[in-house]
């Protein structure tokens, strides 16, 4: 694993130190990798947002279309 020096103003030291001791983090490091994932998480879901709106509506999302979505995703979580 990579080392990566940080440095913070104090008041925002004493935050990371609170969230780890009050979120169960071992170290201030387990705190920053989880913030890191949950960026990436959130670039990644920005990404697929964008990529969603870009394409050509492909029919109108009402009732019927949901049902048919649901009837699919049970039937997939089914098989496993």
């Amino acid at each position: 694993m990579a080392t990566m020096n940080v440095s913070l103003p104090e008041s925002m030291k004493s935050f990371v130190d609170e969230q780890v001791g009050e979120n169960s983090y071992g170290t201030s490091s387990e705190y920053v990798r989880e913030l890191i994932r949950r960026d990436q998480d959130r670039v990644k879901l920005r990404g697929l947002l964008l990529a969603g709106a870009a394409t050509r509506s492909t029919g109108v999302a009402d009732e019927e279309y949901f049902s048919a979505l649901r009837a699919r995703v049970t039937k997939r979580t089914r098989k496993r």
